[in-house]
């Protein structure tokens, strides 16, 4: 029997109880084996912002992780050079043989999905499955036809809808408000202990 093996990227700055509940709620419903959540080195429709440092994003992924064993980070993309690109990482994972993916990410982003770099390759690499939120209607006729590879590759997951955002969450941080039951607290702590986004909100509100 093939093993199943979800994918959940992201900037993951910081990672949340939103990224999380996704992560297992797609294991459970798909029935995967385990999530390997991946932080990207440079998201291509984020070029050009201020992104926390790579180390202190996938630090706080594997403390979030840390309590479910069928959560595993990845630093796939943050020891690749360059922009992380889901058409490169799904064909090094494939070439790893480590079993059938599953592509996790949000409706309003599969909306998008015809620009993405290499686009007509990721429904071939991987099954796609898009998590619903409120207010988002998956446009699968305009889809198909911008991405003939997505037919019968595609599948529609109701998510959790926690209304959570790592936005909202760093600028919490930068002024010294409570992130309890935003994030794990040992994520929390890091952040608090670090003082990760105090700095780091400094210098955009600079920019």
């Amino acid at each position: 029997m093939t093993v199943r093996i979800g994918i959940l990227g992201g900037t993951f700055d910081p990672i949340h109880f939103g990224h999380l509940a996704i992560a297992e709620d797609a294991r459970v419903t798909l029935g995967l084996e385990r999530v390997l959540i991946i932080p990207a080195a440079q998201q291509p429709f984020k070029r050009g912002q201020r992104v926390t440092r790579g180390e202190q994003r996938m630090a706080m992924v594997e403390l979030a992780c840390a309590g479910n064993p069928a959560l595993t980070p990845s630093a796939i993309e943050l020891a690749r050079a360059g922009v992380s690109y889901t058409a490169t990482t799904l064909e090094e994972l494939r070439a790893q043989s480590i079993g059938e993916l599953f592509f996790i990410l949000g409706a309003d982003a599969v909306n998008d999905l015809p620009k993405w770099y290499r686009a007509s390759v990721i429904p071939e690499l991987a099954q796609i499955v898009a998590v619903e939120r409120p207010g988002v209607v998956v446009e699968h006729s305009a889809l198909l036809a911008a991405l003939p590879t997505l037919q019968g590759r595609l599948t529609l997951l109701d998510g959790p809808h926690l209304n959570l955002s790592s936005t909202e969450i760093r600028q919490r941080a930068a002024t010294g408000r409570s992130l309890r039951y935003l994030t794990p607290d040992a994520v929390v702590e890091y952040i608090c202990r670090g003082r990760i986004y105090q700095e780091t909100e400094k210098l955009k509100a600079r920019a």
